[in-house]
């Protein structure tokens, strides 16, 4: 396979003195593979041998080709199989067959082989080349006719967005003088120019771009689907190991539990509830337990609902492929595609995946905002959680029909109904108890919505349905109107004799408690202020508004004469102690009627307009 890499490319890609000695790949390899003037290819030679398929699932991850190597003094080995199921597993859509070592059998050998090989690939998943190329790495036989059908292959493949949210999982990480530390890794979407900022997750550092090369020449930017490596500034090396994300924008969180839709070898053992597995994606491996949707995962499952509870968080996004093997002994037993990397904590089990995981992103959103519910999506979690291209965000919001935008958050219909009804039946119940207030404080209506912007568009869609009306910071129902009831007509008036009679010494809602029940007198109080017959001074002193006008009047005269007052000045014309005068001169204060000069009073801005 090494070999046959130098063939193509002239790249010895096994890098370790060990992997030399031992004639085997332990650890990844890269290469530069030129198909044609404006076409070229970043191979990752990955180890074939069992003991290091970790590392192999780690390189293969993000790849749009598959190179399938078939040694044919060998044939298939059960290396093979494995391989060509975690090649499935992670989603690669097309191959090429390379049968290498042609030179060391016979002709009649080499066809058992390919019969073979076409009879294992029959029911892949992967859109095989109809061509399998015998080829030796020694005599150079077969060579460009294979370098042939990875050109017309790779003509073929499906073009990665540039305008996508960049990520790159990291496989390497080193530093070098002069550059800082670099990380290496298949660039999965998205570009990165020197000099942006990025994020290194799930440790969520930040650092920025110093330097960019792409098979050791240096670009100012790179591009989807490139083995790259990037100088990073502000993180050193021991910040950075394999299995880490480098990302761009916030949109990226890493996760340590996901909903999947997993997919399990017809040989593998059932899962059941907790059993643990090791989970691959990208080039991270986690430790994992399993919650199924259902009592367990049989053998052969395909898009069984499981939620994945991660040991250590990782960074996924909607559609991700990944890659299950068991914790012991270690061999892969299935696969699993993302479908929602931040699920909500209740319930337990995933539900209505299937829903979720549709390609139409109209009815994926809706599907993502019913399971919301109340809590509601949010329009930021659209690129990642919802695998929402970026540049189609815009578009599709205003294209959401009868869903509902608001702070941020996107929520259901039934929701915004159910919250509507919620709100006018709080407000009926608030208005029975509280029949004298002009309605509810809308601090208060808002509790009946868990998210307040969320209550305040509730509130603004029943004004516009006329439902409930908005006056300053209450919200009522548009057919309630404050009254008194007759006993309340009869108390209400004792209350106001009494205040007339108190005249400029007010009295206390204390002192007018002993009229009611001191509940309604404070209510009745707030009433006749909202009417305006009676006026609150201080915390809880109230005036007849006729005598605190006259009162008003007799200190504002009085410091029209003198100038200005103190307290004692005022003594002899209104007859209050300082008991009764230091409140009212302090509320004076507050209406921009006196001013107050050291220890006296001098006339506000108001007072010209009494």
């Amino acid at each position: 396979k090494t070999a046959l890499v130098k063939a193509l490319t002239g790249i010895d890609a096994d890098r370790w003195e060990e992997e030399k000695r031992r004639g085997i790949t332990i650890d990844l390899g890269f290469a530069k593979l030129d198909l044609g003037e404006d076409l070229s290819a970043s191979v990752v030679d990955v180890p074939g041998h069992e003991d290091f398929i970790r590392n192999m699932v780690a390189g293969a991850t993000g790849i749009d080709l598959v190179l399938l190597v078939v040694a044919a003094d060998e044939g298939v080995m059960p290396q093979t199989h494995e391989h060509l199921a975690i090649m499935e597993f992670l989603g690669v859509k097309s191959g090429v067959v390379a049968i290498t070592k042609c030179d060391l059998v016979d002709a009649e050998w080499l066809e058992l082989v390919e019969d073979d090989v076409r009879e294992k690939l029959s029911n892949s998943s992967i859109a095989w080349s109809d061509d399998l190329r015998r080829v030796s790495s020694i005599t150079g036989d077969g060579i460009e006719e294979l370098r042939l059908g990875l050109t017309e292959s790779a003509n073929s493949a499906v073009v990665r967005s540039e305008e996508e949210l960049f990520r790159l999982p990291v496989d390497r990480v080193f530093s070098i003088a002069g550059a800082g530390t670099v990380v290496t890794g298949t660039t999965w979407s998205g570009t990165i120019s020197v000099g942006d900022d990025v994020r290194l997750l799930p440790s969520d550092d930040g650092a920025r771009v110093r330097g960019i090369e792409v098979h050791d020449e240096s670009c100012s930017s790179a591009l989807p689907g490139r083995r790259t490596a990037l100088a990073l500034v502000g993180l050193s090396r021991t910040d950075v190991e394999r299995g880490h994300s480098v990302v761009d924008e916030k949109s990226w969180r890493a996760t340590s539990s996901l909903d999947v839709l997993v997919t399990l070898l017809p040989d593998s053992r059932p899962l059941t509830q907790r059993s643990r597995v090791r989970f691959h994606l990208g080039t991270a491996e986690v430790m994992a337990r399993l919650t199924p949707a259902e009592s367990e995962v049989p053998p052969g499952a395909e898009n069984a609902a499981v939620r994945l509870r991660l040991e250590a968080p990782v960074v996924c996004r909607w559609g991700d492929h990944g890659v299950l093997r068991s914790y012991s002994p270690v061999t892969t037993i299935g696969g699993c595609v993302v479908v929602d990397p931040f699920p909500t904590p209740r319930p337990r089990r995933p539900s209505n995946l299937e829903a979720r995981a549709v390609p139409d992103f109209s009815e994926r959103i809706a599907a993502f905002v019913n399971v919301a519910a109340s809590r509601g999506l949010e329009v930021s979690d659209l690129p990642v959680r919802v695998g929402i291209p970026p540049m189609q965000v815009p578009t599709l919001l205003d294209s959401l029909g009868e869903t509902v935008r608001a702070g941020g958050r996107l929520f259901s219909p039934q929701v915004v109904s159910s919250a509507k009804s919620a709100t006018i039946q709080a407000l009926g119940e608030y208005h029975r108890e509280h029949p004298l207030e002009p309605g509810m404080p809308r601090e208060l209506a808002r509790q009946v919505v868990l998210d307040e912007s969320f209550a305040d568009t509730v509130q603004l869609l029943l004004e516009e349905e006329n439902l409930v009306a908005i006056e300053g910071r209450s919200v009522r129902l548009t057919n309630f109107d404050a009254k008194l009831s007759e006993k309340q007509v009869a108390v209400g008036e004792l209350l106001k004799k009494e205040l007339e009679k108190a005249g400029f010494e007010g009295r206390t809602e204390a002192e007018l408690a002993e009229f009611t029940d001191g509940r309604s007198s404070l209510e009745l109080l707030a009433f006749f202020v909202r009417e305006g017959t009676t006026v609150r001074v201080g915390k809880d002193r109230y005036y007849d508004r006729g005598q605190l006008t006259k009162l008003i009047s007799a200190v504002l005269q009085e410091i029209e004469r003198l100038g200005q007052v103190k307290p004692a000045d005022l003594r002899e014309k209104t007859g209050l102690s300082r008991k009764f005068l230091i409140p009212l001169l302090e509320w004076m204060d507050g209406q921009s009627l006196t001013v107050r000069v050291g220890d006296a009073r001098g006339l506000g801005s108001a007072a010209a307009n009494r």
